[in-house]
């Protein structure tokens, strides 16, 4: 999808439940948001995870230079505004890393928390990306790209598939998108600013990135207070095409930890999944004559089965829709209805879904489901 953010058209991308946490994805200079393909998969299971391709990369628009990190930092803030999103975990890669810090920095009320992969607060030399702006808009993409591919991958990866999709990403890079990035990054100093942040911070580095190396991440270590580092082995500047799973699994630890405690996992769930005013309001109903039964299936439906991973959430919601409707549970199915706007089920999916339940389950059932599937709907929209 292409949005308006302030004066720029932006590529954008949406994956996961709408009802879901969001998580905002940053890509690196001369990339695209494809360098996250590897990890949406997993994290769209738990989350909105949305992607853009930053100020003159990708489909994005090429507007000239000169770019800053405080501008780009605005972009990404003003497509999430176009989406309607207030709050959301910020990840970026190198380049991205520095906006998601300075978007932090801008707007600390705006992040849940921040994932940092091989990227710092200051990326010298500056020498280097003067000459590497000039380079490109003298000679192109193509003079670059073999010095760029031999810093982003490690020796042995360089000959895969997947390092010919890099070295096609920088080469389709608009030369002056790239040299205005690179001259915002020469600008770049973070350092006052991040040690300033006081949100929950994950800082990934491969331990073979000369970019970015493991000093610089232990230098914003240092700075951000309370944040983790993690160093990811075998991988240099592109871990989330190098060692795609390695570093899905370390975001998804980090953002979604699954609490010792099953009852506050369910109860993160349902909150998550039904909505927090519903379940204030079933809480406040509570009595000691339901007392353990509420407890019992926050602990067991929602902190031990729809916390699974195999199924992402709108599979768990149509599954769910589906078993209501065809054993006649109404209320409980009016509920679930009400949840598929949290969980990424559209209309369009429980139309589906009850064609299925009346071969299935038979006619009468899927007869009154819809009838109550569109009166709740309506409401919904009403």
């Amino acid at each position: 999808m292409f949005l308006r953010a302030g004066d720029l058209t932006v590529h954008a991308q949406a994956d996961g439940p709408p009802g879901a946490p969001a998580l905002l994805l940053l890509h690196s200079i001369g990339t695209t948001l494809h360098v996250w393909d590897g990890q949406v998969k997993t994290l769209a299971r738990s989350f909105h995870v949305i992607r853009i391709d930053l100020r003159g990369h990708g489909l994005t628009a090429v507007p000239p230079g000169p770019y800053t990190i405080d501008g780009m930092a605005r972009d990404a803030l003003a497509v999430l505004d176009a989406l309607g999103v207030e709050r959301a975990h910020v990840a970026g890669l190198s380049l991205g890393g520095i906006i998601a810090q300075q978007i932090a920095a801008t707007a600390p009320d705006r992040v849940l928390s921040l994932v940092l992969c091989d990227t710092a607060m200051v990326i010298p030399p500056r020498d280097l990306w003067t000459e590497r702006a000039a380079t490109v808009r003298a000679q192109g993409m193509k003079a670059i790209a073999d010095g760029v591919l031999a810093r982003w991958v490690t020796p042995g990866f360089k000959g895969s598939d997947e390092a010919a999709g890099l070295r096609a990403m920088l080469l389709r890079t608009s030369p002056e998108g790239y040299a205005a990035s690179a001259e915002a990054i020469r600008e770049a100093d973070q350092t006052a600013s991040s040690g300033r942040l006081q949100v929950p911070t994950l800082i990934l580095v491969g331990d073979q990135d000369a970019a970015t190396p493991l000093e610089s991440a232990r230098a914003m270590q240092a700075a951000i207070a309370g944040s983790r580092l993690e160093v990811l082995t075998g991988v240099a500047h592109i871990p989330t095409v190098e060692r795609p799973d390695a570093v899905a699994d370390a975001m998804l630890r980090f953002l979604a930890p699954v609490p010792d405690d099953r009852y506050e996992a369910g109860l993160a769930v349902r909150k998550q999944v039904l909505g927090e005013a519903h379940v204030a309001r079933a809480t406040a109903a509570i009595t000691d004559l339901d007392r353990e039964f509420q407890a019992f299936i926050t602990r067991t439906a929602w902190g031990s089965v729809w916390v699974r991973p195999h199924f992402d959430r709108r599979t768990r919601s149509l599954l769910t829709l589906a078993m209501m409707a065809s054993l006649g549970h109404h209320e409980e199915f009016k509920l679930h209805v009400r949840a598929s706007r949290n969980t990424g089920a559209t209309p369009a999916d429980i139309a589906e879904l009850l064609l299925q339940v009346a071969v299935y389950a038979g006619v009468p059932a899927a007869n009154a489901a819809f009838r109550i599937a569109k009166e709740t709907l309506r409401d919904m929209d009403s």
